[in-house]
């Protein structure tokens, strides 16, 4: 893997550069103490995680990640900060932060952090290394109707729920539900709401709404569990983060461990959404 590390204190960049190498991480192919001058140089090297601070000069962390964003959406960042505001921390999940190291550094975070960050990584390579396969088989397109697609993909996030030990709650058979709904219209969350999908599906929405919260509070809570037991378990790296806020698993982990009294917060916007992309061609 290569890393680039964006940091205003040099210290801060040899002690990572030093667990990075000692823990054979990866390599670090460059960094910056500045956001002004990271941008470009990231762009030519492309590396494949960046390791950046919240509070640098210049551009600050979260505007370095919100433009190189959108510049290469296959960029994985991790952000270094000692910052505790839950608002800042927030908007640094939004503007495409993967995963949070806190300050001052522990260089058994850092090799945690960035093995789960690499396993992202390498996940996401097989999983289009096998889109690939199927986009390039046109004698599958073929054979394959849409009703069958739509089929599978119902399959797969019944298998994804599973996983998340969600299958047992009411509210599963609502997502799959809404899911379906999706698939057939050729929707995604963005473009309706849950009180229009059970319009269309002839249900309360309310009822609805609260029993697939309940099944999501259930997946987030599976998650956190997977995750306090073992923080390299295959299900935590796939679905901590895409289909949960991160900062929200942690935040349950937290309470698991007994270092807080409150529990995360579920998104049923983004858990859904989440589903989609995890099935989607």
């Amino acid at each position: 893997m290569k890393i680039y590390i964006i940091d205003d204190d040099i210290a801060v960049i040899k002690m990572l550069e030093n667990i990075i190498e000692d823990y054979d991480l990866g390599k670090v192919c460059g960094y910056s103490l500045n956001g002004n001058d990271s941008i470009e140089e990231i762009i030519a090297i492309s590396p494949d995680i960046v390791l950046v601070d919240l509070l640098i000069p210049g551009k600050d962390g979260i505007t370095v990640v919100e433009e190189l964003s959108s510049i290469n959406t296959d960029l994985k960042f991790i952000m270094i900060s000692q910052v505790s505001s839950k608002n800042l921390i927030g908007k640094a999940y939004t503007a495409g932060i993967d995963f949070f190291i806190n300050k001052p550094i522990n260089a058994i975070e850092v090799r945690t952090v960035i093995n789960n960050v690499s396993e992202m990584i390498k996940y996401e390579e097989k999983l289009q290394n096998v889109k690939n396969i199927f986009l390039n088989d046109k004698e599958y397109s073929k054979q394959h109707s849409n009703e069958n697609l739509q089929s599978v993909k119902v399959k797969q996030i019944q298998f994804i729920l599973n996983k998340l030990g969600m299958n047992g709650e009411k509210g599963a058979i609502d997502i799959i539900n809404v899911c379906t709904f999706l698939i057939s219209n050729n929707l995604n969350m963005s473009d309706t709401t849950i009180n229009e999908i059970s319009i269309s599906l002839n249900t309360n929405y309310k009822n609805m709404e609260q029993r697939i919260r309940r099944a999501i509070s259930k997946g987030l809570s599976s998650i956190a569990h997977l995750g306090v037991e073992d923080y390299m378990n295959e299900i935590f790296i796939m679905y901590s983060n895409s289909l949960f806020n991160f900062e929200e698993v942690k935040t349950v982990m937290d309470h698991i461990r007994g270092k807080n009294i409150n529990s995360g917060k579920i998104n049923i916007r983004k858990f859904i959404d989440g589903l989609m992309i995890n099935v989607d061609e």
